[in-house]
């Protein structure tokens, strides 16, 4: 199943892709679980699986402003430098690390496909990242890695819109160059894990204008999601709807020579063969 969330006259609402476009659920079952973290919080994949059966579709996809399949994620975290040959990209020689790299991210940073990506005033540093992300099912604290599957409910995908110069302003933070208003994107929509096995393994595509700029597979991962689940667990407890951000391959624009930053304009795809494709259109803030 393909759940998505979306905006019909100012209102934030959610249901299914389907053939043909999008299969209301807020006004189907919508009495019992608002929106799609209570869907997924409640384990009623099957109510929305039976409401969504023999039905035509009651909006046309293209016609819809798309938002973060999850609207208020309790949390967002984000994992950096997990694809093999990433560490290389930062010339420091250092070792591989032991544990993944880690921060989280506002869902103000966010925004959903199709919408805007924001390139603000104060930087011309703007850049991609196309990832993978798991969101979680069922939640859980010191959860084993060998039962992390069972926690994932489904995969979206994300542009993780980076301020490269704002990155450095802490002396041990990148908060504030991960967390520009609009810099990002989730969605399309989740993959529910009864459709795709998030074990994978699972291609990874960003272009810009067209021209492929990242390309990778799961296969190639330093942190797996199993061990990604079990490591977050240990130290935070994981809710339903909480997302995982799972790395960028190499190719982000700051390691090319020179960097070659987004534009006012510009499209940029994250594409994943059996999830979709995630799209926006750079604009400059005004």
């Amino acid at each position: 199943m393909r759940l998505l969330s979306y905006l019909l006259d100012g209102e934030a609402r959610y249901g299914a892709a389907v053939d043909g476009g999008v299969v209301d659920l807020t006004r189907r079952i919508g009495r019992d679980y608002s929106d799609v973290k209570a869907l997924i919080a409640a384990n009623a994949l099957a109510d929305a699986q039976e409401a969504v059966a023999g039905q035509k579709p009651d909006h046309a996809l293209d016609k819809l402003v798309l938002l973060p399949p999850v609207l208020a994620p309790e949390k967002l975290w984000c994992i950096g430098v997990n694809y093999a040959e990433r560490n290389a990209e930062y010339k420091d020689n250092s070792d591989l690390p032991k544990y993944p790299s880690l921060f989280v991210r506002s869902m103000s940073s966010m925004t959903g496909s199709g919408q805007p990506i924001e390139k603000p005033k104060v930087s011309d540093q703007l850049d991609y990242e196309g990832e993978l992300v798991i969101v979680i099912g069922q939640g859980g604290r010191h959860i084993p890695r060998e039962k992390a599957w069972s926690h994932i409910f489904g995969m979206t995908l994300c542009n993780e819109g980076t301020i490269r110069d704002w990155l450095r302003h802490g002396k041990f933070n990148v908060t504030q160059g991960k967390n520009f208003d609009r810099s990002g994107s989730i969605g399309p929509w989740i993959v529910t894990a009864d459709e795709l096995d998030p074990r994978g393994p699972h291609d990874i595509v960003t272009r810009v204008n067209g021209e492929v700029r990242q390309q990778d597979t799961t296969e190639r991962l330093m942190f797996p999601f199993d061990f990604l689940i079990s490591y977050l667990s240990t130290f935070a407890t994981l809710k339903p709807g909480d997302m995982i951000v799972t790395g960028t391959p190499t190719g982000a624009g700051a390691r090319f020579d020179p960097p070659r930053w987004l534009r006012d304009g510009d499209v940029v795809e994250v594409e994943s063969s059996r999830i979709g494709v995630l799209r926006n259109t750079v604009a400059a803030e005004q």
